[in-house]
């Protein structure tokens, strides 16, 4: 296929293809540090846009690779995606009258947020086929509470060949119309973020009233009720964990919308964590300390100084660290993208540190490259004990996952001699320019190119 350089294909072009970071143990960080949109909230609002025709801007975007594959899969399902010219975190995406209603393997696979499309375009098209997502390999994360209530509001859904296949069934079926959702009481059984969103995206097209119960709160759940209201659906209960969607009576209810996304809170999250491990006076522009609340009083357990200022946060940090215990949670607990630059941080910390995790079961396989740059830590199913070392080794590393390859640099900040982390591409696919940010804030760090 080819398209127009300043169009689709300019926004996969326009995003650095890494292969390996290198980073050497650096002196304290000093300056600011910007934060981009968030990679968690950006995604959704992209699938979101499928619900009805029109041209879009979303601001606040970082150049990283899920948005790239997000733009992939909304071509491939009709849509135009391009970067808004003399807007470099801009993107303009055109939704045509009718969409397809295939979201192909070759794209899915490749990322886990995929998955939210279904419920969108089995809304707006009443059939729908998804295969089923691929992603980091954090263990077991079935979509079955996504099915389950998507089921309950009227739709058919059966895997066929490793695809989701769902219609709703309406009158005049056999002559090819396709019927509406309709509106349910809904509980979900745990506050599954991917269930929420994508169930919240099916009721505003369905027919009557929804009610999501035990809904996820996270920052970007909320985000992206803020997007559907603007869109013209009628949302309320945002932020908390009982949502009640009235559905749109027409599909022209629904309208293309300009956006800001919220700024990105497990990048700003990471940027505090390098600040703590390397020492330092440093400013996270734009970071929400509203979405942080616990992990900042977290941080201020192990001994930093955090300070809220209107720029942003500022956080400094002198000496060793001290232990604490932590425990992840869903929103507003301690969230499980925290965990592998908390987990960094106890690794040269004073004392002993417990970390649970309560929500992915392969969450620690980090924990062997970081045990290879010298680090004491002992896992046991959901647990990790953490004793902390007076100091890391620089040793080559190998990033598994978005969060891991972040934490594996943020930890070589404390490591003697030069951490080489391998397998990069993971961490750009939720980062832009990491290396480039802390680098600007006297990080010794350089990205490798494929």
């Amino acid at each position: 296929m080819n398209f127009a350089s300043n169009t689709f294909s300019a926004v996969k072009q326009s995003i650095a293809h890494v292969d390996r970071l290198v980073v050497t143990a650096s002196a304290p960080l000093e300056g600011s540090i910007p934060v981009s949109g968030a990679k968690n909230s950006i995604l959704k609002l992209m699938a979101a846009t499928l619900l009805a025709e029109g041209e879009y801007l979303i601001h606040n975007v970082p150049r990283i690779s899920d948005v790239g594959l997000m733009a992939d899969l909304l071509h491939a399902v009709g849509c135009s995606v391009e970067w808004v010219k003399c807007q470099p975190s801009s993107l303009r995406i055109v939704v045509p009258s009718e969409i397809n209603s295939v979201a192909p393997y070759e794209i899915v696979e490749k990322f886990r947020a995929s998955v939210v499309v279904l419920g969108p375009m089995l809304g707006r098209c009443g059939e729908a086929k998804v295969a089923l997502p691929g992603g980091d390999d954090l263990g077991p994360r079935p979509v079955d509470m996504h099915l389950k209530g998507l089921i309950q509001m009227g739709a058919e859904i059966e895997i066929v060949h490793g695809n989701i296949e769902a219609t709703v069934a309406g009158k005049g079926r056999s002559h090819g119309v396709k019927g509406r959702l309709q509106g349910v009481a809904l509980t979900l059984e745990f506050p599954s973020v991917g269930a929420t969103e994508n169930l919240l995206m099916a009721s505003v097209v369905a027919d009557g009233v929804t009610v999501i119960d035990n809904a996820a709160q996270e920052p970007e759940v909320a985000d992206l009720c803020r997007f559907l209201i603007a869109m013209g659906a009628s949302i309320q209960g945002v932020g908390t964990a009982t949502l009640r969607v009235e559905g749109a009576k027409h599909p022209q209810s629904l309208q293309a919308v300009s956006y800001t996304a919220i700024p990105d809170r497990i990048e700003a999250a990471t940027y505090l964590a390098a600040s703590g491990i390397a020492g330092g006076d440093i400013t996270v522009l734009n970071a929400r300390h509203d979405h942080m609340v616990l992990l900042l009083q977290k941080l201020t357990e192990m001994g930093m100084r955090i300070q809220l200022t209107d720029e942003g946060i500022r956080s400094v940090a002198e000496g060793t660290l001290n232990a604490v215990d932590i425990s992840t949670l869903p929103y507003p607990g301690i969230a499980t993208d925290y965990k592998p630059f908390l987990v960094a941080m106890l690794s040269t910390s004073v004392g002993v540190g417990i970390v649970t995790e309560n929500l992915f079961s392969a969450r620690f396989r980090y924990v062997d490259e970081l045990r290879r740059m010298g680090a004491d830590i002992r896992t046991d199913a959901h647990h990790a004990v953490v004793r902390g070392v007076k100091r890391l080794s620089g040793a080559p590393v190998k990033a598994h996952d978005i969060r891991a390859g972040a934490a594996l640099a943020v930890a070589a900040l404390a490591a003697d001699g030069v951490t080489t982390i391998s397998d990069a591409h993971h961490v750009v696919r939720g980062y832009e320019d990491i290396a480039g940010k802390l680098a600007s804030v006297g990080a010794d760090i350089c990205a490798e190119p494929v």
